[in-house]
């Protein structure tokens, strides 16, 4: 049994379908005709379903709580299926009913749907019709808080909607024609307000050292992402231009206004009032461009940017220069009696800084306009949308600017007919020239007993008028009230300094900076040098330059081509201002203070060193030739040199000169010198050597009046120049040491091959410089030489006809106790040269000039003995009389000893003794004087006494002279030999 019961369950197991089982058993029951088959059959189908029963029960006591749940829920789906179905067969039922009853009364209920969308349609219209009546009064609102796309969005729907759906509405045609003329007028409120931004908003912080600095850098943000593909962002305002879809509902235009007015009232009323339209400029310029756009005025805005574009940057110099006053004021400057420059460096970088700031917003408004040329669906061209560049810009900047430089500058020569050159115009007459540079005392001004300018109420209240004044400018943008009482007046314009060719000097390396970052903004395809470097160029190689040689050219002949220009000399205060000793030719203080003032322009105009180098180098070779003529005036007689100024300009002669050492020590101070144990003996071998030199040439000759300089003051000029020159010879040698090494190139150039040619051009004039530099100091010393030289010209002017023609064999008198006349001439001529060298010449250089000069006369003296005819004793007591007074004059000339003098009297002293006495006296003190001196004294004993022997007598003495001359030498060598090998 348990084995039949497994297998049914096996074949259930295997068989799924329960249905086949059965199937199964019937066929096996009817196929069988056994009935125990079938009982046995049976039995076991018995068996299996019990124990499908006993597994039913255990499964469902196992699993009641499920069951139960599964039941219910069938029960309840059951029951909804049923309801639901009832409720079905209801409505279709009812429908049935309807359509029966709709068929019947078809026609009444199409009427009555046709009306109610006539009705709904006419309800669309009046809320439109209510909602336009508040366009004006909401346009007003927008307008005021300067929402302007938005009332430009709700102005050009309402005027759609007036001109559209509502054509046909009569009681509208007064608002039609109102909201019409604020369309058309609209855009001219946008457009002064886009300038406002361009040319004040985006300038208004510029120029306040107490504002935020990043408040310059505002617009350079945004117009750094306002490229051509990059447009503003400005989906952050709650613009109406999200609710212009229509419903499928609505008429073509009817919705937006209404759905306008809707927005309005649920946000914008409230956001509006919070957001500052203006907080971004950039942003907000963007907004003006696209309500425009709308409004197709495009091609308008441009044509009015274009027209204003030079007004309005006009108007920022105005404002400017007016800014810049208020804070000269404010520091207590007063500009109508100051002449700053400074003050216009100040208002040209305020300018470039306000200019860039206006290119950098027309940057931020061309990408505006090149956004929109694109998205118009015509083209830009069907549009009519011509775009400016900003190279128009930039053009227009540049030429304001020019006109401002061409005012300041005074290019059209308008003030310098009235007012003088304040730089060169001191050089006019002596006193003007002192006056300049004297130490200006301070005048006392006429004062009235009281003001009330200082009073409290008088400073509030001009404090009160500025700042009204100033808060006009920051809002219009126009120049409001009075003319500026800090402004100088000049014409239809104000400056803030005087016009003048030398501000140029100020304002050049900030405008040379400002032209490099325009070129370095230019395009490729465009110019490489703008209109602002051409004027440039043009205003200092062919305005400024060529004045600023007029003003030297005027002032040096000024001071030049005066009657005597050697004997003009500069003030006291003058010299004292420059720090000299000696005085200066006034000629070449006022060619030194040029040639500085030149190379102060230089230093200020870099780019052009080259072409005020070449101006340094002629006006130098012309006040050198001045001065070589000048020279030539004074020491030249009857177109003949005199004999110093031949001497001097002799080669062999001026380089002997220079070579001894009175020349060397001249040119440093004593205590500079190195100290030699013998300086004495080697100063007198040096006097010796010139006097033999001299005494070479002119001590055998008359010499005539004509050939040396009598008049005391063309000495004192040739000083007066020689201190001139040396002085001028220094500072141009000051001047060539601090000059930059590298030349600037002229800022039109480039290339490298122009500035190869500069540098060559820059070396060849500083060669030049340098030999004028040697030039002036040649002519120095040469002066120096001929003063050293004609003093002593003079000493044998007097003393050669005093031996030659003079009468010293004389009997004791009266007037053998005289002075000889030509000695007292030559005291007095000595006297007159040492008190106008001392006035001219630094001590040094006179002590040059004088000393020395006893041992020339002595030499002079001494040779002058070979002339004398006879001489008495007398006439020997009167030579040492003149000796005496000569060295008189001269010890306190030299404040030294002038014993060269004593041993010239010492001569003539020994000259009481006879022939034969003198011989004893050669043997007895040895040999101080030459042979030919001792000669020439024997053969005036000769002459001069009687008894003195037949002439082979006279010649026997000569004779034995010579033998103890010799003699006396041979012992002195011996001695020194001596000497040395002692040592």
């Amino acid at each position: 049994m348990a084995a039949e019961t497994g297998r049914y369950r096996s074949a259930v197991s295997k068989n799924k379908d329960p249905s086949g089982l059965l199937i199964s058993v019937i066929r096996t029951l009817s196929s069988s005709d056994d009935v125990q088959d079938r009982e046995t059959e049976k039995g076991r189908l018995e068996e299996a379903f019990e124990t499908c029963d006993r597994g039913l029960d255990e499964l469902i006591v196992q699993h009641y709580a499920e069951l139960t749940t599964a039941i219910r829920t069938y029960q309840s789906i059951t029951e909804r299926i049923t309801s639901s179905r009832n409720k079905i067969k209801q409505v279709k039922e009812n429908l049935l009913s309807c359509k029966m009853l709709l068929h019947c009364k078809r026609d009444e209920l199409r009427k009555l749907w046709i009306e109610g969308i006539e009705h709904k349609h006419v309800l669309q219209l009046l809320d439109e019709i209510e909602s336009i009546k508040q366009v004006p009064q909401r346009l007003v609102a927008y307008m005021a808080s300067k929402h302007y796309l938005h009332a430009t969005d709700m102005l050009v729907s309402a005027v759609e909607s007036l001109e559209g759906p509502l054509l046909q509405v009569e009681g509208l045609g007064d608002l039609r024609l109102e909201l019409h003329s604020k369309k058309l007028n609209i855009h001219l409120v946008l457009i002064d307000e886009l300038h406002r931004h361009l040319y004040i908003k985006s300038t208004s912080r510029l120029g306040h050292k107490n504002k935020d600095k990043n408040a310059a850098r505002l617009l350079g943000s945004a117009a750094k992402d306002a490229s051509p593909n990059s447009a503003l962002d400005v989906s952050g305002l709650s613009t109406p231009r999200k609710l212009l879809d229509s419903s499928q509902f609505s008429t073509p235009g009817s919705s937006s206004v209404r759905e306008l007015q809707q927005e309005a009232r649920e946000s914008n009323h409230a956001d509006l009032s919070e957001v500052d339209p203006e907080e971004n400029s950039a942003e907000f310029m963007g907004i003006l461009i696209k309500a425009l756009a709308k409004l197709k005025k495009v091609p308008e805005t441009i044509k009015a940017i274009m027209e204003r574009l030079e007004p309005e940057l006009k108007q920022i110099v105005k404002r400017s220069t007016t800014q810049i006053a208020d804070h000269a004021y404010q520091r207590g400057e007063n500009l109508a009696q100051e002449s700053q420059p400074r003050l216009l460096l100040d208002l040209l970088e305020l300018l470039f800084e306000k200019f860039k700031a206006v290119a950098r917003a027309h940057s931020v408004v061309l990408a505006q306009l090149q956004q929109i040329a694109v998205q118009c669906p015509g083209g830009a061209h069907q549009e009519g949308i011509k775009l400016y560049e900003q190279a128009d810009v930039s053009a227009k900047i540049q030429t304001v600017l020019q006109v401002l430089l061409m005012e300041y500058l005074d290019v059209k020569n308008s003030r310098s007919a009235t007012e003088p050159s304040a730089q060169l115009a001191y050089a006019r007459t002596g006193s003007e020239f002192a006056a300049f540079f004297a130490k200006k005392k301070p005048q006392r001004a006429k004062q009235s007993l009281f003001k009330f300018e200082s009073s409290s109420h008088a400073i509030s209240m001009s404090a009160y008028l500025r700042e009204q004044r100033r808060e006009l400018y920051s809002k219009s943008g126009e120049l409001q009230g009075g003319a500026d009482d800090n402004l100088i007046e000049g014409g239809e314009m104000k400056f803030v300094c005087k016009p003048g060719a030398r501000n140029i000097t100020v304002i050049f390396q900030p405008l040379l900076r400002f032209i490099l970052e325009i070129e370095m903004n230019m395009g490729p395809g465009q110019a490489k040098q703008c209109q602002l470097r051409a004027f440039l160029t043009y205003y200092i190689n062919d305005l400024f330059l060529n004045q600023v040689r007029t003003e030297i050219n005027k002032e040096i002949e000024a001071v030049s081509k005066a009657a005597d220009p050697l004997k003009i000399l500069a003030s006291a205060d003058t010299m004292k201002v420059l720090g000299v000793q000696r005085p200066l030719l006034q000629s070449t203080v006022v060619v030194e203070k040029s040639i500085q003032d030149l190379m102060s322009l230089m230093q200020d105009l870099s780019a052009y060193s080259n072409q005020f180098l070449e101006m340094v180098c002629d006006k130098l070779k012309e006040y050198k030739d001045i001065c070589n003529s000048a020279y030539r005036g004074v020491v030249k007689c009857e177109e003949k040199l005199t004999i110093s100024a031949s001497w001097s300009k002799d080669e062999d002669i001026s380089r002997l000169l220079q070579s001894l050492p009175n020349w060397a020590n001249m040119a440093q101070p004593r205590q500079a010198r190195q100290k030699r144990e013998d300086e004495e003996d080697f100063t007198r071998a040096a006097f010796a050597k010139e006097s033999e030199v001299l005494t070479g040439n002119l001590g055998d000759k008359l010499i005539p009046q004509n050939e040396i300089l009598r008049d005391v003051s063309d000495l004192k000029a040739l000083a007066n120049l020689h201190e001139s020159m040396e002085w001028l010879a220094s500072r141009l040698k000051t001047f060539f040491t601090n000059l930059p090494h590298a030349s600037s190139v002229s800022p039109c150039s480039a290339d490298s091959q122009v500035v190869g040619e500069s540098e060559r051009s820059r070396e060849q004039i500083l060669q030049t410089l340098s030999d004028l530099s040697r030039g002036f100091q040649d002519i120095a010393d040469r002066c120096l030489l001929v003063l050293h030289l004609e003093v002593r010209v003079h000493c044998f002017h007097y003393l050669i006809p005093l031996a030659k023609q003079g009468n010293y064999a004389i009997v004791a008198n009266v007037e053998s106790m005289d002075y000889d006349p030509l000695v007292v001439k030559l005291n007095k001529d000595i006297s007159a040269i040492e008190e106008a060298m001392g006035a001219a010449l630094q001590q040094h250089k006179f002590q040059y000039i004088f000393e020395g000069l006893g041992h020339l006369i002595s030499c002079i003296l001494i040779n002058g003995a070979q002339y004398f005819k006879r001489i008495s004793e007398s006439g020997i007591k009167k030579m040492c009389r003149n000796i005496f007074v000569l060295q008189q004059n001269l010890t306190n000339i030299t404040m030294s000893r002038e014993a060269d003098l004593d041993f010239a009297r010492q001569y003539y002293e020994m000259l009481y003794n006879t022939a034969d006495e003198l011989l004893n006296l050669v043997v007895d003190q040895g040999v101080r004087y030459t042979e030919l001196e001792y000669i020439n004294a024997l053969s005036l004993l000769h002459r001069s006494q009687t008894g003195v022997g037949d002439l082979s007598t006279q010649n026997i003495r000569l004779q034995r002279l010579k033998e103890i001359i010799c003699e006396q030498a041979a012992i002195k060598q011996a001695t020194k030999d001596k000497k040395i090998t002692t040592v």
